[in-house]
């Protein structure tokens, strides 16, 4: 299941999950999603940046603080780097940045 297509709506199933406070059941499905977009298009395909982001908010859910801040760096990073700091979807790595660490 690595068409982007496929991708994309396993990355909504689990949205979906988290949408609806499923946060252990969306997070596998956000990792399988991250894990074959990294590797179908690569680090820095605004997708998988996309799930980079999109896999902290159930990890922030589930108390694993930690590994969500990392995610959201990476996020906003690579966000940073390839689309520019005024990106709404920079902005929303940002965003998501300091909801977490409001959370600690």
């Amino acid at each position: 299941a690595t068409h982007p297509l496929t991708l994309t709506s396993l990355n909504n199933l689990a949205m979906m999950l988290q949408a609806m406070g499923k946060h252990a059941e969306a997070e596998p499905l956000l990792r399988r999603a991250l894990d074959s977009r990294e590797e179908k298009l690569g680090p820095a395909h605004p997708d998988t940046l996309a799930s980079l982001n999109n896999l902290a908010m159930p990890l922030k859910a589930l108390g694993k603080h930690q590994e969500a801040q990392r995610l959201v760096r990476q996020s906003l990073q690579a966000r940073e780097e390839t689309l520019g700091p005024a990106h709404p979807d920079t902005l929303n790595s940002l965003n998501n940045l300091a909801m977490l660490l409001k959370a600690m």
